[in-house]
């Protein structure tokens, strides 16, 4: 007669736990020890390149040819992996990552398709930041093809001073206070919207929801979604929140209300009301103050300026778009902003 185990009991169900923990995690370090062979494969062919290069063995003008020769040999030999586009990024890995070990230590999170995105970005803090914020937020390729597009960067560090900007290539975006959090202006380029647009307010919000992960992807770092439509009632009068998020870093509510045209004092007035709320009859131990955020396809500064007077610190509006921005405006923003400090 067969044996049979008894495989409810809490000894085998922990034998089950132990083996799958042991085998994800054998595969995450196979996953990862593939990686980090194959970007440092092909970092040192890159440096193969560049050293045959330098040491005089071909004229500058041949460079491409020696490419086009290599991408035609080592496939022959080797099969897949050395496209003509693929020895070039090869090459310039090497020249934009010279130093070894400033790559080694990126092996566990970013992939050789990771570094085909970086690579092309010449501009050095930007890159710099990109590769940062890939690590810090775990991205995929996806959705850092994405916030490159966005220009992300460059939206975060045209509100900057100098400081500011140097700080934010090293570091990436630190979230620390409710200011870190906001991106001026929101790109929703993934609703995909074509202007002029005819959308009300409800249709909005109804397309966000539907593309959450994106939304979630363009708010940042540490945002759970609440809910839509949000009921509070404040003298039996029923009111509603458009979205409500809670930010795990920061530990509190984030309030956004959606508005279709240009942002007006009473809208501010309410998202304060809003707070108020929240922050007495929400918030429960361990939470801060909630965050308000106006979320608007226009406003008026100096109306803003005047509807926020000693309103909470933790208000904000914000303007949104549904195109990418212009690059090289924002460019030229930080370009300025950096000359204006050098001249001081």
């Amino acid at each position: 007669m067969e044996n049979k185990i008894d495989v409810h009991t809490d000894g085998y169900q922990h034998l089950i736990g132990k083996i799958s923990e042991t085998y994800s995690n054998g595969y995450r370090k196979a996953v990862a020890a593939v990686n980090s062979n194959m970007v440092e494969t092909y970092w040192k062919i890159g440096e193969h390149i560049v050293e045959f290069e330098q040491g005089g063995k071909i004229k500058a003008q041949y460079g491409k040819a020696l490419l086009t020769n290599l991408s035609k040999d080592l496939s022959l030999s080797h099969g897949k992996g050395f496209s003509l586009s693929n020895m070039y990024m090869m090459r310039q890995f090497f020249i934009k990552y010279p130093i070894f070990q400033t790559v080694s230590g990126k092996f566990d999170r970013l992939t050789w398709s990771h570094f085909c995105e970086l690579i092309p970005i010449d501009n050095e803090l930007e890159r710099q930041f990109y590769e940062v914020q890939s690590q810090n937020e775990n991205w995929n390729v996806r959705e850092l093809k994405r916030q490159k597009k966005s220009s992300l960067f460059l939206r975060l560090a045209a509100s900057k001073d100098k400081e500011g900007i140097l700080l934010l290539a090293k570091q990436g975006q630190l979230i620390e206070f409710p200011k870190d959090i906001i991106r001026e202006p929101a790109v929703l380029e993934f609703l995909k919207i074509p202007e002029p647009y005819h959308l009300s307010e409800s249709e909005l919000e109804t397309r966000l929801i539907d593309h959450l992960q994106d939304f979630l992807l363009e708010l940042g770092k540490g945002f759970a979604f609440i809910g839509r439509q949000y009921r509070i009632t404040l003298g039996n009068k029923p009111y509603y929140v458009d979205l409500v998020f809670y930010h795990r870093i920061l530990k509190c509510f984030v309030l956004i209300d959606l508005k279709k045209e240009k942002v007006g004092y009473q809208d501010v007035g309410q998202m304060n009301m809003y707070l108020g709320y929240f922050e007495n009859e929400e918030n429960v131990e361990g939470d801060n103050p909630p965050i308000g955020i106006v979320l608007a396809k226009e406003k008026d500064d100096l109306l803003v300026q005047y509807a926020m007077h000693n309103i909470s610190s933790q208000l904000f509006v914000n303007k949104y778009q549904f195109y990418m921005p212009d690059k090289e405006e924002l460019r030229s923003l930080i370009v300025s902003q950096l000359q204006k400090e050098n001249e001081h």
